[in-house]
Order: C-alpha cells, then structure tokens, then sequence
C-alpha cells in the first residue's frame, strides 16, 4: 500500500480550539493523541495565532507531518499587539459573527478533489465554538465538542439557557451580589444536587442581560446538546456521577482526562516538536531552579487572560517575599494593566527579624511608588526600575540570611 492510499484510509479530524493560550494547548495535546490512534489532522488556528505561534517559536515551528496540518481562518478583528491576549469581548463577538464562513471555506477546500489529505470525516470543536455546529450540519459530518474544563463546570455551562429562561440570571442589580441571592439552591440541575448559585460558573454573576461574553456563553450551551457527542477533559472516577448525567443529555460523552500522562507515554512520538506556547518560553530561569531542593519553590503565574492592576502586583509581590520561600513569578506582557512590559521576576527572599528595616525600607518605597504612578511613561519607568531593585535587593538578602 503507497503512501497516498493510506494517507487516504485514514479517517480526518480538523480540529479547532477557542483561540487562546489555555485552549490551544488543550486542544494541541488532544489532536496529538488523536493522530497516536491513527488520525489525519487539521488543526486549525487563527491568523493572529498562527503569526504567534512562528514569532514564538520559529518560522518552522508549525511544519507538522504529511498528516498532521496546520491551517488558519481570520478572526475578524483589526489588528492587535502580537504578544499579548485578544481582548475576550471581542473575540466572542467575532466568533459569533465572523468565523463560520471562513471555516466552511475550509471544510470545501478540504474535501475538494485537488486536496492531497483524506474527506474530513468529523470536526473536534472546542465547546465555546458553536458556529461549528452549524458547519457540521451543512457538511453532513458528526461534531464533538471539548470541553477543556471538569464536567462539573461544563455541567454549570450547560444550565445558562434555563437559569435565563427560569429569570434566576443576570441579576437584577449589583445588589444581589451582596444580598445573600448568590446562596439561592439550585435543585434541579441532574448530579449536583443542593447546589448554591455562587458555585456555579463565575457568569452567574453578570449583571447586563447585553453582556457580549454572557450571550456568548448562552448561545453556545443552548447549541450545545446538536453536537454528536462530547469529550471533556477529566476522568470517570473524579466525576463519576456528573458524567453518568452528561451521558444523559448527549449520545455519546467521552471522559479523555489528564492528558498529559498519556502524551508522556507515547514512543516515538514525532509531534513532540510542536510545542503550545504562544509566548517565547525563558529559560533562563532553569538553572536557577535547578539549584533548589526538589518541592521547595513556589510557582506564581495567572494564566493567559487573567488582568491585575499595578497596585495588584504589589501587594501580590509583597505576599510573596513573606512567605519565607523562594519563588518563581510569571509576568506576561499584558498581565499588568497599563503596562506594556516582559519580565521575569524570580525572586528568593527570606524575611528574618533581623531584616525588618530592611522590609520597612521596601514598603516606604511600596507606598511612594503607589502615589507617584500617575501616567503610562511613568509606570514603565517606576516599574522597570523598582523590579529590578527588587531582584537585586533580594539577591542581597539571601547572601545575608545566608
């Protein structure tokens, strides 16, 4: 058999994820065990995430194999800082309005005679993509959805439509953020039995009926139960009991958590090359670690989206340094809000009583540089120049406790 002939008797998932950081890499990792069982793949990026990816990590980065392909589609939206996070308003607003005609076009080029890879057989769609639904449909091909979060919360996602319909969200006012609403039990949703409103998903707290990201999340749960199954990312037995109700409500429910442990034990895995980062990964940081005993740093980062004011970072800073650990703190360039900086901040401070003015020094400076940020110049320049005086005070601290 040639290799065109079993290029073509393989069966094809094009594989797409919600086009941010945490989501890729779930979804990278996902494909990848799905080309392990014997998958064409088509993984499909934004542009914007596509340019990402190659200034990340190199012009060659997204190469793949013969049948592991990278493909892209716009996003819809004017241009923005590459090395940082779209904003998430946005992007769901694109998603709901822009993004299925370029993806159909895709699915048409796929399949078309001249292609070179087999008939798209099934679309992996990441849960917060509905368009690929309706994609689905029109091609006459089964869709699943990822859900890249525990069952119990795609659980909660799933009851947006009838908290609406039963007037229980959005809130009426900012009131009932306070007022003791959020404790409402919610009994009727199948294996969570007693649950309060505040444990659900965190949109239960929206207050504007108008929200984009609310009636993002709203579109998508009610178009959910069309797709031909789900694959969320934990285990039967975490969630015994909240799968057993998902499996309920859709024809097929695949629990496929953690993956990780499963990617390890993969041999001769050809795709380890593909990393997931769309930052520049520091390695600078590594022998620094590695002259550490084994458990003893604290890891610090706030993920792909997260946003903390300046007056955030500080405090967050100073908790840190007492907690009498050495630690290791992740700045993305868009973490800081106002502040289009990249940092690494790795700091091994030890506050004995014997330093105490020298703690007193920093939070005098803490408070001066809180007042004195008025303007954007002058938060890069205090910033950069307190991080700094930080890190080498701090190296100045361990040689003394030392």
């Amino acid at each position: 058999m040639d290799s065109k002939t079993q290029v073509a008797d393989k069966p094809h998932a094009v594989c797409i994820p919600f086009p941010i950081q945490s989501h890729i890499k779930a979804m990278l990792k996902l494909s990848k065990l799905l080309h392990h069982e014997g998958f064409h793949i088509t993984f499909v990026n934004t542009e914007f995430n596509h340019q990402r990816f190659m200034k990340s990590r190199g012009p060659n980065s997204l190469n793949g194999l013969p049948d592991f392909r990278f493909k892209t589609i716009p996003d819809g939206l004017p241009p923005s800082d590459i090395n940082a996070t779209q904003d998430i308003p946005s992007l769901c607003e694109s998603i709901m309005n822009n993004f299925l005609a370029p993806f159909s076009d895709l699915l048409v080029k796929l399949n078309s005679a001249t292609s070179d890879n087999p008939p798209v057989t099934c679309i992996v769609s990441d849960a917060p993509m509905p368009f690929t639904i309706t994609a689905a449909q029109e091609f006459k091909i089964p869709v699943v959805l990822f859900f890249t979060i525990s069952a119990c919360s795609a659980m909660g996602v799933l009851q947006f439509p009838s908290l609406k319909d039963k007037g229980i969200i959005p809130l009426k006012d900012e009131s009932y953020l306070t007022n003791g609403y959020l404790n409402t039990i919610i009994d009727w949703i199948p294996s969570m039995r007693d649950i309060r409103l505040r444990d659900l998903p965190s949109l239960v707290r929206t207050i504007d009926p108008n929200d984009i990201v609310f009636r993002f999340v709203i579109y998508g749960a009610e178009r959910a139960p069309s797709a031909s199954g789900i694959i969320v990312h934990t285990f039967d037995e975490l969630e015994q009991e909240v799968l057993h109700a998902l499996s309920t409500m859709f024809p097929h429910v695949y629990a496929i958590g953690p993956l990780e442990p499963q990617l390890n034990h993969l041999s001769n895995d050809h795709l380890e090359s593909i990393g997931y980062g769309l930052w520049k990964e520091e390695t600078e940081c590594l022998n620094w670690l590695n002259s550490k005993a084994p458990n003893s740093v604290i890891y610090v980062s706030f993920g792909s989206v997260a946003i903390m004011t300046p007056s955030q970072l500080i405090e967050i800073n100073w908790g840190l340094a007492n907690c009498k650990h050495p630690f290791l703190w992740i700045i993305r360039p868009d973490l800081v809000e106002g502040l289009p900086f990249v940092v690494v901040v790795i700091v091994n401070v030890t506050l004995t009583t014997s330093l105490r003015d020298a703690q007193e020094q920093f939070s005098r400076e803490k408070a001066q540089l809180q007042s004195d940020i008025s303007s954007l110049s002058e938060k890069q320049t205090l910033f950069d120049a307190t991080l700094k005086e930080w890190e080498l005070r701090s190296g100045s601290l361990e040689k003394e406790i030392r």
